[in-house]
């Protein structure tokens, strides 16, 4: 059912990144600027964050809007494609927050064996 070059693979590839699923949840209120998204993140390089933005800028997710102004101000906000995977970006976390300490059992239980 998941072959290397099904569809699936495509959406799992989107939230498997790091950064990606953390971006798209923190622009879920709306337009923010990169400062404000690495405030609101926290510990991520205004590099990996710029990479980031890139990323899902070319996929569809997100939208990037220059202002002429001096001081250039850039803002970015969700397309309506990035707004659908919000609510599996929220499953996802709710799963987290419910079965962490489980997950961390386990890997400290498998670290423990020789």
């Amino acid at each position: 059912m998941f072959l290397a070059d099904c569809q699936a693979r495509l959406a799992f590839d989107l939230i498997a990144n790091t950064w990606n699923a953390v971006v798209l949840w923190s622009l879920r209120h709306g337009p923010r600027r990169p400062g404000e998204l690495r405030a609101e993140i926290g510990g991520i390089s205004p590099k990996v964050l710029t990479e980031t933005l890139r990323r899902l800028e070319f996929n569809g997710l997100v939208e990037r809007h220059a202002y002429a102004e001096a001081p250039p101000r850039v803002e970015y906000t969700l397309t309506d494609l990035g707004r659908t995977l919000l609510t599996p970006i929220g499953v996802f976390g709710e799963w987290a927050f419910d079965h962490a300490e489980e997950v961390m059992a386990a890997q400290d239980r498998r670290q423990e064996q020789p």
